[in-house]
């Protein structure tokens, strides 16, 4: 381990001792321990910025990688500012994506690739996937290529290729075909010269393992590497960098254990807290004096972190003074904790406090919606950031078109949205046809779906598909004279289909989507008539206030690592929401740490003020669930919080009752209502009785099914002869109204709508 000396510079001033410290020490494997606002950015640039005026390497000769494209190109303007120039001559510094796939055009040939492979994104990988589920004969409705895709990403996230998985990766897919869908989609890569964002880092690990003299080329090219937010590499790329490094060992990884939070997406806590032991000798230097926020804020945020065992340890401080204890609100329920952070954001901006320093930081993205609502009535201005504001979500702009057709069978727009969502097999054709006949009618396509389900312009599997819709519509209508809204909205997605869609794809964004769909089903309790809800949807959707307007900020905990404000809200601290339950049933203890690493992350992103909050009571699956504070709250030090709640005893009660708990984990009540409505015959005639009322309701005379009849052409009758796109030329055998029974020349008879015929 060398530290070497230099003159003082621009690159070193204003670093604090740790900070040079790890500028200095070029030589050997290094491990920046950086903990929240400690300044570990500054720390990095001015170690590359170092290395070059020193003259230690050339800029080609340094590989530094990070995971966002906005970290590298803020990394790449830092050291150009210390460096100048010369800092375009880093061909190296990038993503993991970008470096890999740079290195991976040079070696392409040694996968079976070309150097001109292209790099397919996401769609383009469903659209593959679903074309080899449906080649082998299996449902891609039981199995989605898009649980098929995240598999395959956790796959490559974690080094397997096909050859590696183990019987339980196997059965993982279609029971037990995982392995064999995994390799056939890798030769039709292959095939079409390209490969996923995923191949690009494995491809290189395949290679380095397979060709020793490619590995020891590039760890003879890299005289030092560096890594930023290593706690949150996968395993791929933690091998992958790990045989880079082998060869010089001079390796500096930046990263703090206590922020890993993205396992979900592959990262591995476990690569930062093992790395002393993969580089003996390893410098461990920690970064423990922050930048950002009050002693209190940090001693909170640290009270709650030492509880996790898989850490390697550090104590945040700072040199400032003072500051608000932590605040810590016990409220009565959810519509209550939204009036009381709305409240306290009215006092801060009455105080002189900007909205646009101020966030709400919330664990799931259905917690937003309370939040919204609330401020849509006090005229509060906000932002979604990191993900769109929850009624402009797709899931609920779905389900929102859903109820507006059963309310207004009129909506056209709404009716596209949904005709074949989730997936029924109905495509463009159908639409297109379906419009042509109600532009031909005067009626709405929900109508002209019906007729058209009575003749034969539609190929049989579409008209039984569309008929089954439109009589699923008519239940759903009559239903809504009796059901509650918050009701018929489960009813709607247990039976179209939609939630046994999001059901089928076993990922973390569809449990996320369920989710969304839950809290919009408990957001209609609260309305009596469906129309109300519609009516108050369209007046939160109108709140687009001036580009220029400080706003609040709404985002999940997730989204705002790296982030920073002056007053900083954290509602929903309760056990099954903070800790996630769902995470707590799925990855037991580990999930737990991580969760509380969350904990850590959103206390640490306030500067001035923190506000922590949990209800005792909470609307879960359309039911009010008692619920308890999070564990969590019981691990803020008392000296640091300042407690206000209604219930009794506090954080302190549930302190002492969380020491007393054997089982760590509390399991939240759910339940999850669904009904179902039998429907006789006559769908159509029913149907068509009902294609007349207004989302507000408005009275005003039924037109029965007879009134959709068009009055017959006059240039066609029985015994015309006509021309028709599909089937070709016929005679008129029979009329009613619109409707013609048509021989043709084929010898079938077909029921047709007399304005897709012309007079031949």
């Amino acid at each position: 381990m060398t530290l070497v000396s230099a003159p003082e510079s621009d690159w070193l001033n204003g670093l604090n001792p740790p900070q040079r410290e790890a500028v200095l020490t070029t030589e050997g494997p290094v491990l920046m321990l950086a903990g929240a606002g400690t300044g570990k950015t500054a720390a990095l640039t001015a170690r590359m910025a170092h290395i070059l005026r020193s003259r230690l390497a050339w800029p080609s000769e340094i590989l530094c990688v990070t995971f966002t494209n906005k970290a590298a190109r803020e990394m790449r303007e830092r050291v150009g500012h210390m460096i100048g120039p010369s800092v375009e001559g880093m061909p190296w510094l990038g993503t993991f994506h970008s470096v890999a796939a740079k290195m991976l055009r040079r070696h392409a040939e040694l996968v079976g690739l070309q150097s001109t492979f292209t790099i397919i994104d996401t769609d383009d990988q469903l659209r593959l996937l679903k074309q080899l589920i449906q080649a082998e004969g299996i449902d891609d409705k039981r199995w989605p290529p898009r649980q098929l895709a995240g598999l395959i990403d956790r796959w490559k996230n974690r080094g397997l290729g096909p050859k590696d998985l183990d019987a339980l990766d196997n059965e993982a897919y279609a029971n037990g075909k995982g392995a064999k869908f995994y390799a056939l989609y890798q030769d039709r890569l292959r095939a079409l010269n390209a490969c996923d964002f995923g191949d690009l880092t494995l491809h290189m690990l395949t290679i380095f393992r397979q060709h020793r003299e490619v590995l020891e080329s590039w760890q003879s090219r890299f005289k030092y590497v560096m890594v930023d937010e290593y706690q949150d590499t996968n395993a791929v790329q933690y091998l992958w960098l790990r045989l880079l490094a082998q060869g010089r060992k001079n390796i500096c990884v930046v990263g703090d254990d206590d922020q890993s939070i993205y396992s979900w997406r592959g990262a591995e806590v476990a690569n930062i807290l093992r790395f002393e032991k993969d580089f003996p000798g390893a410098k461990v230097i920690r970064l423990e004096q922050n930048y950002r926020s009050t002693p209190h804020i940090l001693a909170a945020a640290g009270g709650v972190i030492a509880e996790n065992s898989q850490r390697l340890g550090k104590s945040l401080w700072t040199e400032m003074n003072g500051g608000d204890k932590v605040r810590v609100i016990g409220v009565w329920d959810g519509p209550e904790e939204a009036r009381r952070v709305g409240e306290e954001i009215e006092r801060l901006e009455r105080e002189g406090a900007p909205l646009d320093r101020m966030a709400i930081l919330v664990r799931a993205s259905f917690q937003t919606r309370e939040f919204e609502d609330r401020f849509i009535q006090i005229g509060l201005s906000y932002k979604i950031v990191g993900g769109f504001r929850f009624y402009e979500r797709a899931e609920i702009r779905d389900a929102l078109a859903y109820l507006r057709v059963i309310a207004s069978p009129q909506d056209d727009l709404a009716f596209e949205r949904i005709y074949n969502a989730p997936k029924r097999g109905l495509g463009d054709k159908t639409l297109e046809k379906l419009h042509r006949h109600a532009r031909a009618r005067g009626i709405p396509l929900a109508a002209a779906a019906i007729e058209l389900c009575d003749t034969d312009e539609l190929p049989a599997r579409a008209r039984g598909t569309l008929a089954g819709l439109m009589r699923s519509f008519v239940g759903w209508r009559d239903a809504m004279a009796t059901l509650v809204p918050a009701e018929l909205l489960r009813m709607v997605l247990d039976e179209s289909g939609y939630t046994a869609a999001l059901q089928a794809e076993k990922s973390t964004e569809a449990s996320g989507r369920l989710e969304n769909l839950v809290e919009l089903a408990r957001a209609m309790e609260e309305y009596e008539t469906l129309g109300d809800f519609l009516e108050h949807v369209s007046l939160v959707m109108d709140n687009d206030a001036a580009a220029d307007t400080e706003k609040v900020t709404v985002m999940t905990i997730h989204a705002a690592k790296g982030l920073e404000f002056d007053n900083v809200f954290l509602p929903g601290w309760e056990e099954g929401v903070f800790p996630s339950q769902r995470a707590l049933d799925e990855g037991g203890l580990a999930s737990l740490e991580e969760e509380r690493r969350l904990a850590y992350v959103a206390i640490t992103r306030a500067r001035r003020r923190c506000t922590i909050l949990h209800a005792a009571n909470r609307r879960i699956y359309g039911q009010w669930t008692s619920s308890i504070p999070s564990r969590f709250v019981g691990e803020l030090p008392a000296d640091h919080i300042e407690e206000e709640t209604t219930m009794s005893g506090g954080a302190s009660l549930w302190r002492a009752q969380w020491s007393e708990h054997s089982d760590p984990f509390a399991d939240v009540a759910r339940a999850n209502p669904s009904r179902n409505l039998s429907r006789g015959p006559g769908w159509q005639r029913a149907a068509a009785s009902t294609y007349d009322a207004t989302p507000k309701r408005i009275a005003e005379p039924a037109r029965s099914a007879a009134s959709f009849a068009a009055k017959p052409r006059t240039d066609i009758t029985i015994g015309t002869r006509v021309f028709h796109d599909k089937f070709g030329y016929g005679t008129v055998a029979a009329q009613e109204g619109n409707k013609l029974e048509i021989d043709f020349e084929s010898g079938d008879r077909k029921r047709v709508i007399d304005s897709f015929v012309k007079a031949a």
